[in-house]
C-alpha cells in the first residue's frame, strides 16, 4: 500500500511538472520592438541594458510631457521640445524651470536612436541615457531642476496612471530614476521620421512624391559644387549618424564660419567666450566654434536655426552659406566669420541663380513630415489642462 501511494505523488509531481512545462511553453514570449522603418531600412543600435519595448516607450511618453519631472512643477521636457515643431522650439534658446536661459538652441528629437554623438558639441555623449541627466539634474543652467528635489518628483511618479505604466513596462510598480531615463529614452528613441515626400520619392518609388522643383534643388543639395551632403549627408541628413551596419564615428563637428570676434582674434580663436563648442570639450583651439551638424530632417519647422539660434529664417541659412559664412557688421560679437581659421573647408561660399535659390529651398521643404509632427502615438497624453 504505501508503495502504491508513493508511486501515485510521483506520478501526480510529474503531472504536475509537465502542465508547468506545457504552459510556460504556450505563455507568448516578449514581442521585439516593431521599429517604424521602410522595408531593408537599417534598425537603430540600442544600449543592451535598456532594450526597445512599446510598454516603455509609451511610459516615457507620460514622462515626456508631464511637469511634474521638474523640480518645482512648472516645466516638462516637452517645455523646450514641442511636437509641432518636430520636438525643437520655436526660440533661440530655451528657457529652464527655475528662469534659467540656456545658452543653446534645442535641438530637434528626430531619428535620435541614429545619433553617433547627443547635444551641440560632445564627442563622449552617445547614449540617450547619458544626455537626459544633464537636463534632469544639470545645474548651470537649472533646466528641469531636479537636483534637491528627487523625493518629492518621485513621490508624484507613482500618482495615477504610472503604477500600472511602471508595471507594464518594467513587471512592477517601482519607482526610480534609472527606469524614468530608461523609459523617456525609450520614448526618445521612437521618434522616428521616414515619412516626407523626399522618403516616398527615395525609399517608397512614387516618382510623383517630389516636383521638378524639389528634384532640381535636390540635385544640387548632393552636389559637389554646393557640398551641403558632406556634413547633412546620408538617410538622416547628418554626419552624425550610427546603426546595426555603421557603427564608426565619423567626428560631425564643424566650424560653419559665425564668428570671429576681433577681440580674441589675437589669442587664436573667434567665437564668444559663452561657447566655444568642441573646443570647451577637447581644450584644442583648433576645435574652436566646431558643433556638431544637425539632421535637416523637417527642417522647415525648426527655426531658428545654428547652435545660438542666431539664424531666425531657412532663408537667411542658406545666405550664410552662399556668402561662406556670416560677417556680424554690428554687436558685441564684431568680425568676420568667414576668416576664422577653424572655418570647415566644405563652407567656402557659391553662387546661385533666383531659380535655383529657390529650387534648393523647396527641396528642403520636402524634407518635412507632417505625419511626424501630427502623429497621436508621440503626443501629449495627458487632459488638455496639463
Amino acid at each position: 500500500m504505501a508503495i502504491t501511494l508513493r508511486l501515485f505523488a510521483l506520478t501526480k509531481a510529474g503531472v504536475v511538472m509537465a502542465l508547468s512545462v506545457l504552459l510556460l511553453s504556450c505563455t507568448p514570449a516578449p514581442q521585439p520592438y516593431q521599429w517604424p522603418l521602410p522595408p531593408g531600412f537599417p534598425k537603430p543600435a540600442v544600449p543592451a541594458d535598456n532594450p526597445m519595448s512599446a510598454a516603455k516607450a509609451e511610459l516615457g511618453r507620460y514622462l515626456f510631457y508631464d511637469k511634474a519631472l521638474s523640480g518645482n512643477g512648472q516645466q516638462s521636457c516637452a517645455s523646450c521640445h514641442q511636437q509641432a515643431s518636430a520636438f525643437a522650439e520655436p526660440t533661440a534658446v530655451s528657457t529652464g524651470s527655475s528662469g534659467d536661459k540656456h545658452r543653446r538652441n534645442a535641438l530637434a528629437l528626430i531619428n535620435v536612436a541614429y545619433n553617433k554623438t547627443l547635444t551641440w558639441a560632445h564627442p563622449e555623449l552617445q547614449q540617450i541615457e547619458q544626455q537626459l541627466l544633464i537636463p534632469m539634474f544639470g545645474e548651470q543652467p537649472v533646466e528641469l531642476g531636479i537636483s534637491g528635489h528627487e523625493p518629492q518628483v518621485l513621490q508624484q511618479l507613482q500618482r495615477e496612471p504610472y503604477p500600472a505604466l511602471f508595471d507594464a513596462a518594467f513587471g512592477d510598480e517601482e519607482v526610480s530614476f534609472q527606469r524614468v531615463t530608461q523609459a523617456l529614452a525609450s520614448f526618445v528613441r521612437s521618434l522616428i521620421s521616414l515619412q516626407s515626400p523626399f522618403d516616398r520619392y527615395a525609399y517608397q518609388g512614387d516618382d510623383s512624391a517630389l516636383t521638378p522643383e524639389q528634384i532640381n534643388g535636390m540635385n544640387l543639395f548632393f552636389s559637389e559644387r554646393l557640398e551641403c551632403h558632406h556634413c547633412h549627408g546620408g538617410f538622416n541628413f547628418t554626419q552624425s549618424t550610427s546603426h546595426e551596419k555603421q557603427p564608426l564615428d565619423r567626428r560631425p563637428f564643424h566650424n560653419t564660419g559665425l564668428y570671429f570676434t576681433a577681440r580674441q582674434q589675437v589669442q587664436g580663436l573667434g567665437y564668444p567666450d559663452k561657447d566655444r563648442g568642441l573646443a570647451e570639450v577637447t581644450m584644442q583651439p583648433g576645435d574652436d566654434g566646431r558643433f556638431r551638424a544637425p539632421t535637416l530632417r523637417n527642417i522647415a519647422l525648426t527655426a531658428p536655426y545654428m547652435h545660438d539660434g542666431s539664424v531666425a529664417t531657412l532663408q537667411q541659412v542658406l545666405d550664410l552659406y552662399q556668402q561662406g559664412g556670416r560677417n556680424n557688421t554690428e554687436g558685441p560679437w564684431q568680425g568676420d566669420g568667414r576668416l576664422h581659421p577653424a572655418k570647415s573647408n566644405f563652407v567656402k561660399g557659391f553662387d546661385l541663380t533666383a531659380e535655383e535659390r529657390a529650387a534648393v529651398l523647396a527641396f528642403l521643404h520636402s524634407l518635412t513630415d507632417t505625419h511626424f509632427v501630427s502623429n497621436p502615438a508621440y503626443a501629449n497624453p495627458w487632459p488638455v489642462q496639463r
